[in-house]
Order: structure tokens, then sequence, then C-alpha cells
């Protein structure tokens, strides 16, 4: 078995949410962090500070299934699946929300340390659309 390699990225990453009722938002960032190849598997970790509050991401990538997990300021298990939907949970303070995920599209490419990751999905929250959610996400080996 391949030993697990970690290397130092770049990251550039476009969330646009176009909500059920409101405005579309898009927000770019420019982050550092860390690509992990695990057991055959990509996991991109990074954190972002939010309001002076620390959110850790890590996201397991694939083509057909990834996996969203957010942890510190934000608590969220986001699975993505393009064949079916999938039940995650997002953690608030009134407790924890299931959430429904219906991927519309996802592709990711890799190269040797570096790649695009790109998702659509809708989400759903008590059988109800609350909008639209794209990801794209850049990353590139720091050198």
């Amino acid at each position: 078995m391949a030993n697990d390699t970690k290397s130092q990225v770049n990251i550039k990453l476009i969330s646009t949410i176009c909500p059920i009722d409101g405005e579309s938002e898009t927000l770019e960032m420019w982050l550092n962090g860390h690509l992990l190849e695990k057991a055959g598997s990509m996991y991109l970790k990074y954190e972002e500070v939010q309001e002076d509050k620390t959110i850790r991401t890590t996201m397991k990538l694939g083509e057909e299934q990834a996996l969203i997990m957010r942890a510190g300021a934000v608590k969220m298990r986001l699975p993505l699946n393009i064949v079916e939907q999938q039940i995650g949970h997002y953690e608030s303070e009134i407790g924890s929300i299931p959430l429904v995920i219906q991927t519309k599209k996802m592709t990711f490419t890799r190269h040797e340390v570096s790649g695009d990751f790109y998702v659509q999905y809708d989400l759903l929250m008590s059988g109800q659309s609350v909008g639209n959610y794209t990801l794209d996400i850049k990353f590139t080996e720091v050198q």
C-alpha cells in the first residue's frame, strides 16, 4: 500500500448561493490548505475565518461521491452523491438540523498536486428546497 502523501496547496474557492427567496450571492476566497492522499482517496483541508471565528473544512473529493465536513464555528456534514439523494446535517444553537442534498452536477479533475472540483446541489430542509448551491474549487501545490 502506498504511503499517505500530504502537500501544501493554494486554494481558490468560489461559492455561489441562490436561495429560493432572495438574491444570489457569490463569495470568492483564496485560502491555504493541505491536499492529502490516504487509502486511495483525496482530501482537501483548509481553515477559514468568518467574523473572528474559525471554521475547519475537510473535503473528500471524488467524481461521483464527495463529502464536505465542517467543524469549529460551523458544524456540518454534507455528503454529495451524483446518483442519489443524501442525508446530512447542520448543527445550530437549537440542535441538529437534518438536510437532504440533491447533487445536480459534480466533476473532479486531478493532476499530480493540483486539481479542480466543481459541484452544484440543491439543499432541502423539512422537505422544502432552501436553495441551489455551487462550489468551484481550484487548488495548486505551493512551490
